[in-house]
């Protein structure tokens, strides 16, 4: 694993991408955000990075405090299936460490990242402390739980358009990245990577959503125009 950071930039952008654009500052005694601060793990995680494996003890909560991670299941013969994108903004894990059990997926970095681990101590303190981080992951399990049904069925029932349109939507959700906005710097080669498209294949679906003014696609992004149509596609 990379090794720990801890300049006083990373540290600020921590508290700004992590605490405070996702509100759960807000639901936390001052006391409490000083603690995570203070006690936050922060690593450098370049492309194709592991930000932690199957298998392994699961002993934090994570959190991208920038660049775009997946989360997926990779083989011993190295063969993946994506489950969804975390961008900057984003926790994961928190079921993992309610269940303790050993991780059941493995996160990869699709650019260099940077990645706080919150230790258990910590995760475990403000489950007992704290009924605002109590509503906080509440709020996240319940998301997930929707967006991981919706995973189930579009990818037996949607074509690549449909598909795509899903993982933008959900890379812009409001309630687990409310810090993404509109704009997406995504590449097509992530979104393959994410949807188990080729790159071509993403960029003829690209056009298309763009045709219908649902999107525009530009250099090093993409501006979403109509979240909730692309959020709807398939239903």
């Amino acid at each position: 694993m990379a090794p720990s950071i801890s300049t006083t930039e990373q540290r600020e952008l921590f508290r700004s991408a992590l605490l405070q654009d996702t509100g759960l500052s807000d639901l936390l005694h001052a006391d409490h955000v000083d603690k995570i601060c203070r006690e936050v793990v922060l690593r450098e995680v370049a492309e194709d990075g592991l930000v932690c494996q199957k298998g392994e003890v699961v002993e934090s909560w994570i959190g991208v405090v920038r660049g775009l991670v997946k989360i997926a299941v990779i083989t011993a013969e190295g063969k993946s299936a994506s489950f969804t994108g975390v961008p900057g903004g984003g926790w994961l894990g928190e079921g993992s460490l309610l269940k303790s059990e050993a991780r059941r997926y493995s996160v990869v970095a699709l650019r260099d990242s940077v990645i706080a681990y919150v230790p258990r101590k910590t995760f475990q303190f403000l489950l007992d402390n704290s009924i605002g981080f109590n509503r906080f992951l509440l709020r996240q399990i319940n998301e997930r739980l929707g967006q991981f049904i919706a995973m189930v069925e579009y990818e037996r029932l949607l074509g690549p358009e449909a598909k795509l349109a899903r993982c933008l939507a959900q890379m812009c959700n409001p309630v687990l990245y409310p810090g993404t906005g509109k704009r997406l710097e995504v590449s097509q080669q992530e979104l393959g990577l994410l949807t188990g498209l080729s790159r071509q294949r993403v960029n003829q679906a690209l056009q298309t959503l763009e045709a219908e003014g649902l999107l525009k696609a530009e250099y090093g992004g993409i501006t979403l125009l109509d979240l909730g149509r692309l959020a709807q596609i398939g239903e």
